[in-house]
């Protein structure tokens, strides 16, 4: 990770911290989820640097190293939004390729239709995009991960239990599984996972000693907001079609596609009539954090989709 370089770039009022690699004249621009921050990337920026592109991952305010915002419980996906568009003024750079996944493909999708002309084409990982946010969990019983983490307070006592980087292995855990997590009436979402189960092959006490450090600066306050939270800031988007070309990428087995309605509307046709130029593909062991479990498979999708639409 040497090659690496950070920076700050203020957005707004807040300092965003950024990590960057390589020069080439084509830039992509890479949106992490949750609990996820810029280093998620990694594999993937120093392939594409490789490649001859330059390749930039902010760590989205309240995550990582960045500025937590004034009021961390107002916090919202447009202000997502605008820091990028503030973040990419103060770079000079006029137009990217976006690499999004988890969360990170909402603010990745506002930026396509609302801001069309920043956007040269789209990987999204793990999610597929929707004209708006989904509602799946008012669908799912009480005990579902976001139905729990949407409530005030109840992930912050369940979280505070444990240290930081407890609560990222376990997350890292729970979300590598195929099962949607779901706590039982007398069980909270840290319960779901056993003190002894070994972290995912893929994912080194290395890396997890790099989240933790992380979230011991910037906390779980503004990062339980967005995504959890925020229900309720979509825009009002008249044209709500993807005009640049869209690739996404799903693990096979990615516990998202257990949510009610993904997986049809993924196969179905229906995500071609919001984003006419897609592809779709599948890795069939992935699952949700798939970028960094099969790097090498995923870098290749990237590499290969941006050299036919650069």
């Amino acid at each position: 990770m040497d090659q690496v370089q950070h920076k700050f770039v203020d957005v707004g009022g807040l300092k965003l911290h950024v990590a960057e690699i390589g020069t080439g004249p084509n830039v992509v621009l890479f949106l992490h989820g949750f609990p996820e921050i810029w280093y998620s990337w990694r594999h993937q920026m120093i392939a594409l640097a490789n490649a001859g592109f330059r390749a930039i991952a902010p760590d989205h305010r309240g995550y990582g190293l960045s500025d937590p915002p004034t009021q961390p419980d107002k916090a919202s996906f447009a202000d997502i939004l605008t820091d990028l568009l503030s973040l990419l003024d103060a770079l000079q750079i006029a137009k990217v390729f976006l690499v999004a996944k988890d969360f990170g493909v909402w603010p990745a999708y506002l930026l396509a239709v609302l801001h069309p002309e920043r956007v040269l084409g789209m990987v999204t990982i793990g999610v597929p995009l929707k004209p708006k946010r989904s509602t799946f969990h008012q669908y799912l019983p009480e005990g579902f991960y976001i139905s729990r983490w949407r409530e005030p307070g109840r992930a912050e006592a369940d979280f505070g239990r444990l240290d930081v980087k407890t609560v990222v292995r376990n997350i890292y855990i729970l979300f590598s599984r195929s099962e949607i997590p779901m706590a039982a009436e007398n069980q909270e979402i840290m319960d779901l996972v056993d003190l002894s189960t070994p972290l995912p092959p893929w994912f080194t006490e290395e890396d997890l000693a790099t989240y933790g450090a992380l979230y011991e600066k910037s906390g779980f306050q503004t990062t339980l907001q967005v995504p959890y939270r925020s229900s309720g800031d979509d825009p009002n988007i008249t044209d709500p079609k993807v005009k640049v070309p869209v690739l996404l990428i799903m693990g096979g087995k990615d516990y998202i596609l257990r949510f009610q309605g993904i997986e049809d509307y993924i196969n179905n046709g229906e995500m071609k009539e919001l984003v006419p130029d897609l592809e779709i593909k599948f890795l069939p062991e992935g699952t949700h954090f798939v970028q960094e479990q099969s790097p090498d498979e995923v870098n290749q999708l990237i590499l290969t989709f941006l050299a036919k639409n650069v």
